[in-house]
């Protein structure tokens, strides 16, 4: 009797770290998939600080804000084709 506890608290102690590394596991993706996404809408918005640099000497500026810096940081350059082909549009 007294060798069946000491093996069952290990069984509870492995299945327990078992599953605190699933949830940390489950919780690190989307943690990395959100980081992910803020860089690309950073880069983004660099972007579009550049087109807006080169654009100045024609009168050509788009405006930076969290929209059209997510547009460019997701879509990447079709996005910022995007933005200016609606631009020379609108």
């Amino acid at each position: 009797m007294g060798l069946n506890l000491p093996i069952a608290g290990i069984l509870v102690y492995a299945a327990a770290l078992v599953g605190l590394y699933l949830l940390g596991r489950f919780l690190a993706m989307p943690l990395k998939w959100l980081l992910r996404l803020v860089g690309n809408v950073l880069l983004g918005g660099v972007a579009i600080f550049i087109i807006n640099a080169i654009g100045s000497g024609l009168g050509f500026c788009i405006g930076i804000n969290p929209l059209t810096m997510a547009v460019v940081g997701i879509l990447g350059i079709p996005g910022a084709a995007l933005l200016i082909i609606l631009k020379l549009i609108l």
